[in-house]
């Protein structure tokens, strides 16, 4: 059960709000299709009848505001302590993020008596803002089946987006005849002509509307009412015709071009369609192809455009795994994450990388059958003046590093090719003209000696087996990128080294641990409301190489609209130099330092993500991290007993894994306090976990409305600022 809704896999019949709009129980449908039962929330707690719910007093007369979910009705004293600060509008704390009860649908965004007594104007005009655009109130698009499908939010969008569309929809089961616009509830006449041509829903049904006279239109058999009106405006409907109505209802015979005329053109008609309750196009139904046509192109209603947009910006030095967090933002919050032709590029990247992963195991392999050789030679010493020792120089020089003729061709080749920058040109253009080579040379046993020494290879990156693992499928040309794939692809990023993504967080269940008691002052209430709002905010996460920074950070003026900054930083650097021999966790505490102190973000909140936690934890066994002169003084205190190895429990024995990045996390929350005298906000990452990269991405998101309170309400800043701890593990 989530949200008051139980799913259940067989069909069920919708029943309207009101009984006199209720559908037969018997209805039936021939698909089998998941819909949802209503099941309405029930109040915690109900006194004597007519009472408050809360303090039991009062009558049937006495004034109260009703919960527009429960029904739980409280009196002026008790309504702000059982409904807090309604971010959701009129409901009880308990019920926040539950559906409404359909009943009270109409009274959205209507301000009662009570309210406009108890709050100011600013408070009850943004309760009622919430009331009516959270998504929590919206109606699901599940509660709508359109010729026997159940409508998703995009279909829902459209249906309510649409020039002319149904008004007051309600839960339940409707037939839409998709040519004429005509729309009804299933079992019944057409009550409404809407914008035709909407893709929502099913195809019609013939027994839609449970018509029962033999003529049909638009495949639909139509009611006696329909029969009543098409003879009253002059239709030969003799012999059961099926016709072809438009949506300016012109008509004629299916299987016939010539059109017979029009249905609604003669004012009679009109007239005789009020009498029999059916319905005629409006005016402006007549002249909407257009509106359509763009409305049809959107797929987000007119509630979420209203949102605020809340950016953030993702920088880190080189390696430091921002691109992959920022992939994995697109993958958790995009419906289609890549485009047909990002995936494409993507393909072409990940097969160029395929080929300079090869040609740094050739330089390898080089090195190491040259170190072979010697040693041979060496082995061999006197014997190498003997005089058949020229004759069988070309055999005794063969190791188990060397390769033939042919492959050294072409390793020669790919070599030079590599040293000329001229990589990305040839390849993977020529991918398939090299494809069967590679994979030889792959196999042969020379290269794979290499592999096994891959650790010995500085410049061979660690995604690097990743790939060469499965290098018969990468270079095939009906090779199509998975999304992991591109998650551990190198130089997925765009030509100018800026990239950005929309996205909404999927929304979650409300906290319920408010203690409403203390939020009766109308400041905190009006905090909470416009937090709220932030749930519902669209986020922008930008994201900028290092190099792409150029010179002294011109690019950073560009980002003074940025809400909050997350910085990355690879903590499996600490061991690692660059080509100038600098330890590069020293270069980018250099870079951090550069950032945080940037006039642009002088008053920014900054998210430091010590990222690729997987790959640290297990490497500061082996590697001390006092590898890192910035780190010399990391001396932890490890229990001998020590067996606990779950990432997840920090303060139950912890492991040196743990202690290290508390250590790390202190250090950059030490030199950050020192460079801006505010507080800094630590989260550890495994950049190619989902789970991880979205627990680090919602932190930021609760930081963001911890940010907007203080901004808005100069509220003190010692509570969220303090600057000891901060940190937040997962």
């Amino acid at each position: 059960e989530s949200n008051g809704d139980v799913r259940r896999p067989q069909v069920v019949t919708f029943r309207d709000i009101e009984s006199d709009d209720g559908l037969d129980e018997d209805f039936s449908q021939d698909e089998v299709q998941a819909q949802v039962v209503r099941v309405k929330r029930e109040p915690q707690t109900k006194g004597k009848k007519g009472s408050c719910y809360r303090c039991f007093k009062g009558n049937r007369f006495t004034e109260k505001e009703v919960c527009i979910v429960c029904d739980a009705k409280y009196c002026s004293n008790c309504v702000l302590r059982a409904m807090g600060s309604m971010p959701e509008g009129r409901k009880c704390v308990t019920c926040i993020g539950f559906p409404i009860d359909e009943l009270k649908r109409g009274g959205l965004g209507k301000c009662s008596r009570m309210l406009k007594r108890l709050l100011n104007d600013l408070e009850v005009r943004q309760i009622m803002k919430a009331e009516k655009l959270c998504e929590a109130n919206q109606l699901p698009p599940e509660y709508i089946c359109v010729n026997g499908q159940a409508l998703s939010y995009e279909e829902l969008a459209i249906l309510q987006g649409c020039p002319n569309p149904p008004k007051k929809l309600k839960p339940g089961n409707y037939w839409y005849d998709k040519v004429s616009g005509l729309w009804g509830k299933e079992g019944q006449k057409p009550s409404k002509i809407i914008s035709p041509h909407l893709n929502v829903g099913g195809s019609i049904r013939p027994d839609a509307s449970n018509g029962n006279t033999q003529v049909f239109i638009n495949g639909r058999e139509i009611t006696k009412v329909e029969l009543r009106m098409l003879q009253l405006a002059g239709v030969q409907v003799a012999g059961n015709p099926h016709f072809w109505v438009n949506e300016d209802g012109s008509y004629q015979e299916e299987g016939q071009k010539n059109t017979k005329g029009y249905i609604w053109g003669k004012a009679g008609t009109k007239l005789v369609c009020a009498v029999l309750s059916l319905p005629v196009p409006s005016k402006s139904s007549n002249s909407c192809e257009e509106q359509l046509k763009s409305m049809t192109s959107r797929s987000v209603p007119d509630y979420l455009e209203q949102r605020t947009l809340q950016k953030i910006l993702l920088v880190g030095s080189t390696g430091s795994g921002s691109s992959t967090i920022f992939k994995q933002a697109k993958i958790l919050y995009k419906d289609v994450p890549f485009s047909e032709d990002e995936r494409e590029n993507i393909k072409l990247t990940i097969q160029t990388n395929v080929y300079g992963y090869l040609g740094i195991l050739l330089e390898g392999r080089e090195r190491f059958e040259e170190e072979s050789l010697a040693e041979m030679r060496k082995r061999i010493g006197s014997k190498e003046t003997e005089p058949e020792a020229g004759s069988s120089d070309g055999a005794d020089s063969k190791t188990i590093y060397s390769i033939g003729p042919r492959l050294k061709s072409f390793s020669d080749w790919l070599l030079k090719t590599m040293v000329s920058g001229n990589l990305e040109a040839i390849f993977p253009a020529a991918t398939r003209e090299y494809a069967p080579l590679v994979e030889e040379l792959w196999k042969h046993a020379a290269i794979q000696e290499t592999y096994n020494r891959r650790n010995e290879l500085e410049m061979l990156p660690s995604v690097a087996s990743y790939y060469l693992e499965r290098v018969d499928e990468i270079l095939k040309t009906d090779y199509e990128p998975s999304d992991l794939d591109i998650l551990y692809a190198e130089g997925v990023t765009s030509s100018n080294g800026l990239a950005c993504v929309d996205f909404s967080f999927p929304q979650s269940s409300p906290d319920e641990n408010i203690d409403t008691a203390e939020q009766h002052d109308s400041l905190l209430r009006l905090v909470s409301i416009l937090s709220a709002h932030l749930r519902f905010a669209w986020y922008q996460l930008i994201r900028v190489q290092a190099r792409g920074f150029g010179e002294n950070c011109k690019w950073l003026e560009m980002f003074e609209d940025v809400g909050m900054v997350i910085f990355c930083v690879s903590l499996s650097d600490y061991d690692q130099y660059s080509a100038d021999g600098t330890n590069k966790m020293l270069l980018s505490k250099k870079f951090f330092e550069t950032i945080v102190t940037h006039p642009t973000f002088e008053q920014m909140d900054f998210l430091l993500i010590l990222n690729k936690f997987d790959i640290f934890e297990e490497k500061v066994e082996r590697v001390p991290l006092t590898r890192c002169e910035w780190f010399d003084d990391f001396h932890p205190l490890i229990s001998r007993h020590r067996t606990n190895t779950n990432s997840n429990s920090i303060n139950n024995n912890p492991t040196l894994g743990q202690l290290a990045f508390h250590y790390v996390a202190v250090k950059f929350k030490r030199l950050y306090s020192s460079l801006t005298g505010r507080k800094l906000y630590v989260s550890h990452v495994k950049g190619l976990e989902p789970n991880s990269v979205d627990a680090a991405l919602k932190f930021a998101r609760e930081i963001l409305k911890w940010d907007e309170e203080r901004i808005n309400f100069s509220l003190s800043e010692h509570s969220f600022y303090s600057t000891e701890a901060s940190s937040f593990s997962h």
